[in-house]
């Protein structure tokens, strides 16, 4: 590895932390996220159980003596451990065995069914959750407004800069890929084509059965078609509450069959254990009276994906369709705010209840309070924004409920962060960090 090429990533310091208090470390995430990046930056050596080198030779030589590649210098990454289920195990053992902290960091694109592995690593085992990069990350945010200092009331009114629907759109399109960041916009979408592309036709398979060779005759559990349909119907619903059985008419009226409902949740199920979803689960404020809806919204792990799934590789394809547009720009949105608040122990969820009130996402802090938010993709919308967030926040208050702390609205197209005559925030997506 190259470290003078290294970009740094937010979820640096937590993982350095992490390192420090365990003696094992599983950083996990969706494939080409940059894990073994991030992990091998700071691991003095390493053993990547998913190089085909030698025929695997490094996966056979953990499956016959799973002691011998754990020897090397500490913290030791070991890449893509799946591919070796039983290094879990080995891996614990050894951290009983040393008794030290910064022993092992541990990075996986998929997490195996747990048959067969004997401990669940409570007490050895820190987790962490890596996700694709944050505009701030790829250096498209300039990073002036902090979310923490946003969830904690403070905003200090920041001319930001200017910024065009266009290059919004090529940051959906393109995603947070690391590897794409160097490619034209006229390439950029090649990037999460190919990523549909290998789930479809290749990861599914491995994450299923890690010795899976595909065989004419054999019989397959899951399908390549049926899981490119559940896909299709994915993208279709990206950003939204859509059930299961929604997701079922989706693949029907997109010319599929609609598969049974057991195998639908076996094929969301397989798509969670390779981090391809990254829902957004609703919220429920502490001690609240009001009742809330209780459906998660459906996300892929990058927004990039839904465009490679909806067929849009360019901006301006993109920006001639705008409702695909405001969906996609508040899947990007929710996204980098998942990240940033992750980083202060912030917990990302949305809101709606039977009064017709909600918000885009809801930041829940360790002491209980919360931060509503609404997405905009164009400064004209900040208005009827306003109005939702103060008819939400009056709810509470009528109620004689704790409502939410901070009231704030992110906004696409603006060049200007400030709080207006109502305390609202009003913050672009592009000056944002954590």
């Amino acid at each position: 590895m190259n470290k003078d090429r290294y970009k740094k990533r937010i979820i640096d310091e937590r993982l350095d932390t992490y390192v420090s208090l365990f003696g094992a470390v599983c950083l996990e995430g969706p494939k080409w996220c940059g894990k073994s990046w991030t992990a091998g930056f700071r691991c003095g050596s390493q053993i990547l159980l998913g190089d085909p080198a030698g025929n695997f030779q490094n996966r056979r030589l953990a499956e016959i003596s799973p002691y011998t590649v754990l020897a090397g210098e500490t913290p030791r990454l070991l890449d893509e451990w799946q591919e070796v289920p039983l290094m879990w195990d080995a891996v614990r053992h050894e951290v009983d065995v040393r008794g030290l902290k910064g022993q092992f960091v541990l990075t996986g694109s998929s997490t195996p069914e747990h048959k067969g592995i004997l401990h669940s690593g409570a007490g050895r085992y820190g987790f962490l959750r890596m996700s694709t990069m944050t505009l701030y990350e790829t250096g498209d945010s300039s990073g002036m407004i902090s979310l923490k200092d946003i969830c904690e009331g403070r905003l200090e009114p920041v001319f930001t800069g200017d910024v065009d629907i266009f290059s919004l759109a090529k940051y959906i399109i393109r995603g947070g890929w690391p590897g794409s960041l160097d490619v034209s916009d006229d390439e950029a979408h090649l990037f999460p084509q190919s990523y549909v592309k290998a789930i479809v036709e290749d990861d599914f398979y491995k994450t299923e059965y890690p010795e899976y060779v595909p065989l004419k005759g054999v019989k397959r559990r899951y399908r390549p078609d049926k899981m490119r349909m559940l896909l299709d119907a994915l993208a279709h619903g990206e950003g939204t509450t859509a059930s299961r059985n929604e997701l079922r008419k989706g693949m029907a009226e997109g010319g599929g069959d609609r598969l049974r409902p057991e195998t639908i949740n076996q094929n969301l199920g397989l798509l969670d254990r390779m981090f391809i979803l990254d829902n957004q689960p609703p919220f429920r404020p502490r001690r609240a009276t009001v009742r809330v809806k209780q459906l998660e919204k459906r996300h892929f792990c990058d927004p990039s994906l839904a465009c490679a799934l909806l067929g849009i590789t360019t901006p301006e394809q993109l920006v001639g369709n705008l409702d695909a547009f405001e969906v996609l720009f508040k899947s990007l949105v929710v996204h980098d705010l998942n990240v940033y608040a992750e980083s202060f122990k912030g917990k990302l969820y949305h809101y709606q209840d039977y009064r017709n009130n909600a918000a885009d996402a809801v930041i829940e802090l360790d002491d209980g309070s919360w931060c509503a938010f609404e997405i905009i993709f164009a400064h004209n919308y900040v208005d009827d924004a306003a109005k939702r967030l103060l008819s939400l926040r009056d709810s509470f208050v009528k109620d004689g409920d704790k409502g939410p702390s901070v009231l704030c609205i992110i906004c696409g197209l603006s060049n200007f962060a400030y709080a207006r005559p109502d305390g609202i925030f009003v913050v672009p997506i592009t000056a944002l960090k954590n």
